[in-house]
């Protein structure tokens, strides 16, 4: 967990305008391995969602591990003595709502998709993350990053393969998971950077729970046929979960829980396009524990895919190091801060 001081501590930044929160001192490196790490445990778990929602409904697993892992920062929090209470309502509340709705569409196009395609749908998020940041944020890019995030788009439609007819509504969903999280996470740095990072993991997982809450009682009310298996996991209300299920539901909950966490330190360490790119590892590590742990092989056409979005977040790192910086904020009327240079 994130040291206290470093995520408690009011007096080492100052808040310049209602709406941006102050940014923490720039530390790349750490944050590369922080996003590392959460893309490493994150990869592992996603993997056994569909034995989750052979079972179980994605409303029951979202208010389970909600509950769970609520219960775990309570206590940790109380240990250490840690700030669960917001400082800013509004912004926490936003990025949780935000962020909330991206990863509820992604854990449902789980249960109904192969992860590799789960996953590179998601991977659009740092390319909303780069075209927000150059829209709202004044960050130059250059000519040679746009040519890398169009050759990970690219690399995303090899993935998904529109060539064979197999993009459709179901295959695009998590596209749309993509752009929530572009958001949610430019919303973590720029208005959330001197919130505590319990207090912005206690604001996902009360969200996801609340989802959890709305989801059964929607189907409560209005039931709904529910097919057998995977298929039935966004229409189940409550099933009865196997041993396996509950197995990953707790890896779930605790794995998620120490992820989030370093993934919010980790933007609030650096500016948002910088750090989005590390998490193309994700596609790396949940094809890795596919193949390792479940035996799922994938073809060289996706493979080619994988290793185009993984080139060009390597390109747009590289370049973001050296001349394509933002450009710095000479201050405009809204008070809004500049992000830092990289």
């Amino acid at each position: 967990m994130p040291d206290r001081h470093a995520i408690d501590d009011p007096s080492s930044a100052t808040t310049r305008s209602p709406m941006a929160a102050p940014f923490a001192p720039s530390r790349p490196v750490a944050a590369a391995a922080m996003i590392l790490t959460a893309m490493a445990l994150m990869g592992l778990v996603d993997n056994f969602v569909v034995v989750i929602a052979d079972t179980a409904g994605l409303w029951q697993f979202q208010v389970i591990r909600s509950a769970m892992a609520l219960c775990l920062l309570v206590v940790f929090a109380r240990w250490r003595g840690l700030r669960l209470r917001p400082r800013r309502w509004r912004p926490v509340v936003a990025r949780s709502f935000v962020l909330s709705c991206g990863l509820m569409i992604y854990f449902a196009a789980l249960a109904v998709l192969p992860i590799s395609e789960a996953v590179a749908g998601l991977f659009t998020a740092p390319l909303f993350i780069l075209l927000l940041s150059m829209v709202f944020f004044g960050q130059r890019v250059g000519a040679l990053r746009l040519g890398a995030v169009a050759a990970g788009f690219a690399g995303v439609l090899v993935v998904l393969r529109p060539e064979a007819g197999q993009v459709g509504w179901l295959t695009l969903v998590p596209v749309v998971s993509g752009l929530f999280y572009a958001l949610a996470q430019i919303a973590t740095r720029e208005w959330c950077g001197g919130e505590a990072a319990l207090t912005l993991l206690f604001g996902f997982f009360a969200a996801m729970g609340l989802w959890g809450l709305a989801g059964l009682g929607a189907l409560a009310l209005f039931p709904q046929p529910v097919p057998e298996g995977a298929a039935g996991f966004t229409l189940r209300l409550w099933g009865q979960m196997s041993g396996a299920a509950w197995a990953w539901t707790v890896a779930q909950a605790v794995f998620s829980l120490v992820a989030v966490g370093l993934i919010i330190r980790a933007y609030q360490s650096v500016e948002a396009s910088f750090v989005a790119v590390y998490e193309y590892a994700l596609l790396i590590f949940a094809v890795l524990w596919g193949w390792l742990l479940l035996g799922d092989r994938v073809g060289p056409v996706t493979l080619a895919g994988i290793a185009l979005i993984v080139a060009s977040g390597a390109v747009i790192a590289l370049r973001g190091r050296t001349s394509d910086g933002p450009v710095p904020d000479p201050g405009p009327p809204d008070g809004r801060i500049a992000p830092p240079k990289n």
